[in-house]
């Protein structure tokens, strides 16, 4: 028996999206924010003035973080190729599940570096540039539909017992 067509695609389309958020995750970790946070300042010389203080601004949190989620996309990809039995909708609400998932995961690989910015040049730990709130939005979305989609589904496959007449 050969995969669903529309399975494949959900899935091709599923990898594809938990890999831009990944790669927006590092974008946003690792080039973005730290220029934003230091206008006028190369990355090399952030990177340079954060180290004599100290500091390690550029970790590996970031990669590891989006390599373990582009990781878990393709094994639900080869999952939904191999399975047989794998639903469409199963398969869908397993990438909204890792698009969800990255929330956290943009938080902890991004906590140290940005702290590390904040120690280094007496600024605000947070976000700096736009693209932390690009993932949590996204991530906000995955979640409200997965969870809307799952009521729904779960309140359209009750029946309803015919009433006893008496």
């Amino acid at each position: 028996m050969s995969p669903s067509p529309h399975r494949t695609l959900v899935a091709g389309l599923g990898t594809a999206a938990v890999a831009a958020y990944a790669v927006v995750l590092v974008l946003q970790i690792c080039v973005w924010n730290p220029l934003a946070a230091v206008p006028g300042s190369s990355l090399a010389e952030i990177g340079s003035q954060a180290a004599t203080r100290g500091e390690s601004v550029f970790t590996p949190a970031p990669w590891v973080f989006a390599a373990i989620g582009v990781a878990l996309a393709v094994a639900v990809l080869v999952l939904s190729v191999v399975a047989r039995r794998a639903s469409t909708a199963g398969v869908a609400a397993g990438y909204l599940a890792l698009i969800a998932a990255g929330a956290p995961a943009y938080f902890v690989a991004s906590f140290g570096p940005g702290m590390a910015l904040a120690d280094a040049f007496g600024i605000s730990g947070g976000d700096h540039a736009p693209g932390g709130s690009v993932l949590m939005v996204t991530s906000g979305t995955a979640a409200v539909v997965l969870a809307v989609w799952g009521v729904a589904l779960a309140t359209s496959s009750r029946t309803v017992a015919p009433a006893i007449r008496v």
